[in-house]
């Protein structure tokens, strides 16, 4: 008797646990288009503005398609690596799950470099974001996915520790679940930047 007690709370308490790491997740679902309505408003932006470039230099002879297409590439091989770490995290592979994590990390730090680095080089030829209302709208439309790049690498490397640390439970997995589809939101956020600011952009 005292063991079906004991095995009826186990299961409730696995059925709470279950319910409440999907409404978790139910919950980042709602924050991702909260997040994807402040990207919308910042291309809006960046589509009125993009030719209000005043005396200064215009985007697209500031673009070097090259640095962009690394960076695109890295970010799109990122995407792979990630969700091969979540899924050796549902197979309970905490090794492989780690190495893919670890690279996912170096892709979208080498990512985060070159974004840097363009924007180092922008300003260094006098065309900081205060230069026109065109790279007002530029650097604050791919900082702010530049800054979501720093807050995924920083919740990839917690979530690698906590994975080398702590038992792959559900709960655990559903972190792990919300974090690669951060990662995984960022991405397609990034085609839409890499073919409106760059593609579009450097045909206007």
């Amino acid at each position: 008797m005292t063991t079906h007690v004991k095995t009826a709370h186990l299961s409730v308490a696995v059925d709470l646990q279950n319910e409440a790491s999907s409404t978790k997740i139910f919950g980042f679902w709602v924050y991702l288009m909260t997040d994807l309505t402040i990207f919308a408003a910042l291309f809006a932006c960046f589509l009125v503005l993009h030719g209000n470039s005043f005396d200064g230099p215009k985007l697209k002879e500031l673009y070097h398609l090259g640095p962009v297409l690394y960076e695109t590439l890295c970010l799109l091989t990122s995407t792979l690596t990630c969700a091969l770490g979540l899924l050796a995290a549902y197979r309970a592979q905490k090794g492989a799950s780690i190495l893919f994590f670890i690279l996912t990390f170096c892709l979208g730090a080498a990512f985060l470099f070159l974004e840097i680095s363009e924007f180092i080089s922008f300003i260094g030829q006098g065309a900081g974001p205060e230069r026109s209302a065109a790279l007002s709208s530029f650097f604050t439309l791919v900082g702010t996915h530049g800054f979501h790049i720093t807050c995924g690498l920083i919740w990839m490397v917690i979530m690698m520790f906590r994975i080398g640390l702590y038992p792959l439970t559900h709960h655990a997995l559903s972190r792990i679940f919300c974090m690669a589809l951060f990662w995984h939101f960022l991405d397609f956020v990034w085609i839409f930047i890499f073919t409106v600011v760059y593609g579009i952009g450097y045909l206007l």
